[in-house]
């Protein structure tokens, strides 16, 4: 039985799922200059190089924005149970094994986070925690905490709040100072100025970003959806039904969500209002279209020739840990004034071609690793250290 959970198709299908993500992630941060926001001057620009760089950059955000990082995080609840399960099964009990796993997570994002400020990591390792507490709890109380969580409590509050009393001010913790402080530093520090802020105010200024853009919530919400994805066996080729219902649900759900979150800003006038209710709007808007990607992919795995070619993404999806570091180390050298500091030299066009030869290059190099050893580096370390072998 054990052996047939660890080779189940599914599991095939989860890291085409990661590796999309993984792939999604690296093309964003490379037109964003891997959160530095710093481009050459516009001036003498063609209007041809002009109009493809507002393509890429409005096609990749929508299609990749928000969703990326939701795939990345509704499978982290799904390895969740893919890990649980196959201890139960072996008559252990796996969840204080994963809270010191998580505890190693923590380290290993504060490694990623020295070369790049805006990375998850670390937010997975202390969002993590809800997934021991509540994985014994029945289904349908883990999706009613899931849902709740997805709907932002906090920003709701705040919008009712704001609604009945004119005075209230929607409350955001103070980051400018923050962000200004690894700007600078990703402008004209060295290796080691810069690893010092990215590690201290860049760090507090992405979680604190989290939280005041409602990553804290949503991203527990996708743990417990992807626990439930594992739990349902929900990635299986006889459960496509259930995605061809969630592709035509998130299809409706989408496009009122989409419209509604473009109309707030011209509709609602009191900000502390307009502000976290959009904030909510989006949230969902997202996860509908994350769910539209997921199910579309699941159906072009299982019932075309896609197959085949989605293939070729399972060893970058079993190596996404690796990769997802590598991207940071490989885009501060680039983009930053410690490296090669091409900020200023690659348009936006330019950038997502670097962001793409990265993609290759770590993939070519997945499969040449996974061919010769069973485990990533950072996956080979992860795994050693959870297990302290």
């Amino acid at each position: 039985m054990e052996q047939q959970i660890q080779k189940h198709a599914r599991v095939d299908v989860a890291d085409v799922l990661r590796g999309l993500a993984v792939m999604g992630i690296i093309l964003l941060h490379s037109i964003e200059h891997f959160n530095f926001y710093s481009f050459p001057d516009e001036a003498g620009r063609s209007a041809w190089l002009a109009f493809t760089d507002r393509t890429v950059w409005d096609g990749l955000f929508f299609l990749f924005g928000g969703k990326a990082y939701a795939v990345f995080a509704l499978l982290f609840g799904f390895s969740y149970f893919i890990q649980y399960d196959n201890q139960r099964l072996r008559g252990r009990d796996f969840r204080l094994r994963f809270c010191w796993r998580l505890v190693l997570l923590f380290f290993i994002g504060n490694l990623n986070a020295s070369f790049f400020t805006a990375e998850v990591l670390v937010l997975y390792s202390l969002v993590g925690f809800i997934l021991p507490l509540v994985c014994r709890l029945r289904d349908r109380w883990i999706f009613v905490l899931a849902c709740v969580l997805l709907v932002q409590p906090l920003p709701l509050y705040y919008v009712v709040r704001a609604a009945l009393d004119s005075t209230f001010m929607t409350p955001a913790l103070p980051t400018g100072s923050l962000w200004a402080a690894t700007f600078q530093a990703q402008s004209h520090g060295t290796f080691l100025e810069t690893l010092c802020v990215n590690l201290w105010e860049g760090q507090l200024a992405s979680l604190a970003w989290a939280w005041d853009n409602g990553r804290v919530f949503q991203t527990a919400a996708l743990f417990l959806f992807g626990y439930l994805i594992g739990r349902r066996e929900l990635f299986r080729e006889d459960n496509l039904k259930f995605w061809n219902k969630v592709l035509c649900g998130s299809l409706v759900a989408f496009f009122p969500l989409y419209g509604l979150g473009n109309m707030l800003p011209d509709f609602v006038e009191n900000a502390s209002v307009r502000i976290p209710l959009l904030l909510v709007v989006s949230s969902l808007y997202k996860f509908a279209f994350m769910l539209l990607l997921v199910s579309a992919v699941l159906n072009a795995y299982y019932r075309t020739d896609l197959q085949k070619c989605l293939n070729y993404l399972i060893p970058y999806g079993r190596m996404s840990l690796t990769n997802y570091i590598m991207q940071s180390v490989i885009g501060s050298m680039l983009f930053y004034n410690w490296g090669f500091g091409l900020h200023d030299k690659l348009g936006i066009t330019a950038s997502v071609l670097v962001g793409a030869l990265i993609f290759v290059l770590q993939l070519a190099f997945c499969r040449w690793w996974l061919h010769r050893y069973g485990h990533g580096p950072m996956e080979y370390l992860w795994k050693r250290a959870t297990w302290l072998k």
